[in-house]
């Protein structure tokens, strides 16, 4: 079997698409304080939390414990004529890097200054610069004299990445720093009964980000092992050294995932984009002859997980009418009185708002139009989302 690196990428979607139910339904509904309080989705909040570490002064009690991991990993990928000094460091964030003569911004992450040392981090999920300057930051750091060491922060370092001056950088990882921080902790009994709520913080921090979920059960093992053979990615298994083996399946393959989402997200919009246009131009005149009456405007006005609808809007008392799909009709379905029992995500939905309110629907109908016609273009003779639209707009609540 060829390695993944060398497999067409059609064959990595493949890959992906199958250990997506096995991964998810392992992963779906554990407890983590971060998971409850969406944090950590962008790489500020976990900035925060670092530098919040980082300083001697911080309500973790822990003093200098945290700078003194960071600066000892550090060391350990300097030459010893280079070593830094272990603490001190005074930490600020969001810093300005650039120079004067800079036509660009350019903001590190975290900075820590000592007397004659500064370490400029960058803190992002890969092992990637993503557009800030390498040499910028290094230049920062040597600013009145003092050692300058840049430091790339983040959860997976994937070597290849590392490009324009970032394979010169300190590489730590989330496990690196965090692994380090958790054995200093189970070591200081008295810190932990002196500090509960601290010690309860760090716990769901490391169990978060760097042993991820519970072990997962018996059932959801056999589905993933089913799932890797099934896509003739079994002899992995037989791969030595193992640890070595499963993080670099992992770091492809979670690369391979995130420009599947990515794409995704890319089709979800251009679908929002075509099926607007054909309301607008089609639907709308369809619609005036039927018992669903004038649509008064069609817009797109909303965000986040109900993003993915276009909102047909009629005359008051009348409600309105929405077309949705995807990560709409999902959770629309799921707050539905009486929801559909096998939705097929691949269709546009229909739903009517809740007559009197301002939010909520009080019926949802699957439609035969799949999402793929719509991206193709639906022909000015396709009746099938204006018989839904006035299906829904007759219809009894569910």
């Amino acid at each position: 079997m060829g390695s993944l690196e060398n497999m067409p990428a059609h064959s990595l979607d493949d890959i992906v698409t199958a250990l997506v139910p096995s991964l998810a339904h392992s992963l779906a509904e554990r407890f983590s304080v971060f998971r409850v309080m969406h944090h950590g989705t962008h790489e500020k909040q976990l900035s925060n939390v670092f530098a919040w570490l980082l300083r001697s002064e911080g309500t973790h009690e822990l003093g200098d414990t945290f700078q003194r991991l960071l600066v000892g990993k550090v060391n350990r990928q300097l030459p010893p004529a280079r070593n830094l000094p272990a603490s001190g460091y005074r930490v600020a964030q969001e810093v300005e890097t650039s120079s004067a003569e800079d036509v660009e911004r350019d903001i590190a992450d975290i900075v820590l200054t000592h007397e004659r040392a500064r370490i400029v981090v960058e803190n992002f999920e890969w092992s990637d610069g993503h557009g800030h300057s390498y040499e910028r930051y290094l230049a920062h750091g040597s600013r009145d004299g003092k050692q300058s060491v840049v430091v790339l922060l983040c959860v997976r370092h994937v070597s290849h990445l590392l490009r324009d001056g970032w394979e010169n950088a300190v590489v730590l990882t989330y496990t690196d720093l965090l692994t380090a921080l958790n054995e200093h902790v189970a070591g200081a009994a008295g810190w932990r009964r002196a500090h509960p709520r601290q010690h309860f913080f760090i716990n769901e921090l490391v169990q978060h980000y760097v042993e991820g979920p519970e072990v997962v059960s018996t059932e959801d093992q056999i589905r993933f092992l089913k799932a890797m053979c099934e896509t003739g990615e079994s002899a992995r298994y037989g791969h030595r050294p193992q640890e070595t083996a499963a993080q670099e399946f992992a770091d492809l393959l979670a690369l391979h995932a995130k420009r599947q989402f990515d794409e995704g997200r890319r089709t979800l919009a251009a679908v929002k984009r075509s099926l607007r246009h054909y309301a607008q131009s089609t639907l709308t005149d369809q619609l005036g002859a039927t018992a669903a009456g004038r649509i008064e405007a069609v817009r797109t006005p909303f965000v986040g997980q109900w993003e993915w609808c276009v909102e047909l809007r009629r005359a008051d008392p009348q409600p309105d009418i929405f077309l949705e799909f995807g990560p709409t009709a999902v959770a629309e379905n799921a707050s539905v009185h009486r929801p559909l029992d096998a939705p097929d995500y691949g269709k546009v939905f229909v739903t009517r708002r809740r007559a009197g309110a301002t939010d909520g629907i009080d019926r949802i109908v699957q439609t035969g139009v799949a999402l793929d016609e719509v991206l193709n273009g639906l022909s000015t003779d396709d009746v099938r989302l204006r018989d839904a639209v006035v299906a829904v707009t007759l219809g009894e609540p569910d």
